[in-house]
């Protein structure tokens, strides 16, 4: 339907996604090295509670028409050479609190952050939707006021004394529609250090550039999209009670049924909501979940008792032999309090230094109870099994610290769709 003077637009349809992508970034450090390379698994997801966005994220803490107040993080990339980053850990998620505001195709935001040792810097940014066909192009510009300990610490290295100083950013973020749900991202950015910066001689560039292409799933165009407030007769969200037993067994010996037992008898148990995206993905009856969840991994022999805590989108393909059974796979990311045996022991045996942060799988296979048992009081009822996997993703990604290697249970749980 062709618009009319009165419609408006809507910038902001894609509430939910989950994308792949090559981040690319100049290294401004005095060192061989000109460029870094990650790989960045990234989500999208919004209600009227919280919001994450690729690297960035937040809960929602006060709104009110085009204005907001947000509980915020966001990743701040440290570009150095990859085989220094696993011992640095320099790189991080910042957390602060962020002032929000959305006017049309205008976004704009101001946040007060910190690294974990304080050292803080203001980030603002503004940002343009524009949209034409397949394309939207979103150009921005950023400013960041760093602190003196965090210039000092960062680019001086703690060798030199740096004033504190503003650093510049500008670029375009592109998105493209292929078909169905499948979409090209692209992103190109400039930064300019700040003279005081730029001048130290751990520093031999002031400018930076960076890159990302990947691809994504979105809501396809001019389709049903999801609804922040679930629709309560559609049994669209869900609880999943589960127990898992680790296993040092790796995810290829795991899939082809050669798993070896944890001699500790380490173990988890875990509890996630869903609220279901799409009944559809690419026009197939692929559901889509956004589905957080807190795991408690219990003391044993070796290990205390632990947290974690899990951000991701599953989907599941139901199909029928008899009863309904269904095959699920979710992308997500991890975070524990402190490391798991299991995780620990292998990181220890290749020498790496642990990251508390790593990519989140689940692989899932279940059954429906009212199906099986012929209980129609049991139809939104699942019984299954399901591998939690924690891992670094070879080595690619300094978002988790560089690590090839993590840690798998083997669960079976109990799902409650209403």
């Amino acid at each position: 339907m062709e618009k009319t003077s009165q419609e408006q637009p809507n910038y902001n349809t894609d509430n939910w996604g989950i994308a792949i992508g090559i981040r690319r970034g100049d290294i401004p450090y005095a060192v061989e090295e000109d460029e870094v390379y990650d790989v960045l698994p990234l989500l999208k997801f919004e209600n009227e509670y919280i919001f994450i966005n690729g690297m960035e994220g937040g809960v929602h803490l006060w709104q009110q028409g085009e204005h907001q107040i947000n509980a915020y993080t966001r990743f701040r990339f440290v570009d150095i050479p990859k085989e220094l980053q696993n011992q640095s850990q320099a790189q991080a998620f910042d957390f602060g609190l962020q002032y929000k505001f959305n006017h049309g195709p205008w976004e704009a935001d101001v946040a007060l952050l910190s690294d974990s040792y304080k050292r803080g810097y203001v980030y603002s940014r503004t940002k343009y939707h524009w949209q034409q066909g397949d394309w939207k192009l979103t150009p921005y510009a950023e400013f960041q006021w760093k602190s003196d300990d965090f210039n000092q610490y960062y680019y001086g290295l703690e060798q030199y004394d740096v004033g504190g100083g503003i650093q510049v950013n500008a670029g375009l973020e592109a998105q493209y529609h292929l078909i169905s749900n499948l979409y090209l991202l692209g992103q190109f950015g400039v930064g300019r250090l700040e003279d005081n910066v730029s001048n130290l001689p751990t520093i031999d560039n002031a400018y930076q550039y960076e890159s990302f292409l990947g691809v994504a799933f979105f809501p396809e165009p001019n389709k049903q999209h999801y609804h922040s407030t679930p629709l309560s007769d559609d049994n669209d969200e869900f609880l999943r009670l589960s127990h898992g037993w680790a296993t040092p067994s790796n995810l290829n010996e795991i899939l082809s049924w050669n798993t070896r037992s944890d001699r500790y008898n380490n173990q988890m148990s875990s509890l996630f909501y869903g609220t279901r995206l799409t009944k559809t993905l690419f026009t197939l009856p692929i559901e889509l979940y956004f589905t957080p969840g807190v795991v408690w991994h219990h003391s044993s022999a070796v290990q205390n008792d632990l947290a974690e805590g899990v951000v991701a989108i599953k989907a599941f393909y139901t199909f029928e032999l008899g009863p309904r059974f269904r095959l699920g796979v979710a992308e997500g990311v991890s975070y524990v309090s402190s490391l798991t045996y299991i995780e620990g022991s292998e990181i220890e045996e290749k020498g790496y230094t642990p990251s508390k942060l790593l990519n989140y799988l689940d692989f899932s296979f279940d059954v429906n109870m009212g199906d099986l048992l012929d209980n129609s009081n049991l139809h939104n009822m699942w019984l299954g099994y399901a591998i939690h996997h924690r891992s670094g993703i070879f080595e690619t990604s300094s978002a988790f610290g560089r690590i090839k290697g993590g840690s798998n249970y083997q669960t079976v749980y109990v799902q409650w769709h209403f």
